[in-house]
């Protein structure tokens, strides 16, 4: 039953799909955030392995050349476990673990940290190539809008 439990997620996205019904990121929902971007972004959804990419610093643009600057939550944020094992399909420790591999390397340095969701919404409000993410329950306020976070 837990491996059905992983893809009902998609099921639904693919019904809603045929249905042609707008196409919502059900698993992020149930996982307590939304992906922000600021409302002038030309991004209106994106693949999950994208995004991971973005946060990682492993690409540094929207698949469509768009610049993306990633703004993470305090790892101490309920927000930042469920999107990193949402996103990164691994624990916040995890990614940390990456981070100083990737500074003790000198290859780069993680993305700035917020401590609340609304310092991550002001930053997402005035920089057009911010993205990051906040509570499912946030509301977002002029300026930001939320990105379809696809499977």
């Amino acid at each position: 039953m837990r491996g059905l439990d992983r893809r009902i997620p998609a099921l639904l996205a693919v019904l809603a799909g045929l249905a042609g019904l707008p196409i919502r990121s059900v698993s992020a929902q149930s996982h307590r955030y939304q992906v922000v971007v600021n409302a002038a972004s030309t991004i209106r959804s994106v693949r999950r392995g994208d995004l991971s990419k973005i946060f990682l610093k492993r690409a540094t643009q929207w698949t469509s050349g768009q610049p993306a600057v990633p703004i993470d939550l305090l790892g101490t944020e309920a927000c930042r476990e469920a999107f990193s094992r949402e996103v990164h399909q691994k624990s916040v420790a995890a990614v940390k673990a990456y981070w100083q591999q990737q500074i003790f390397s000198g290859r780069d340095t993680p993305p700035p940290e917020k401590g609340s969701d609304g310092e991550v919404l002001d930053i997402v409000r005035v920089n057009p190539n911010a993205v990051g993410y906040v509570s499912a329950d946030r509301e977002l306020g002029p300026g930001v809008r939320a990105l379809d976070v696809l499977p």
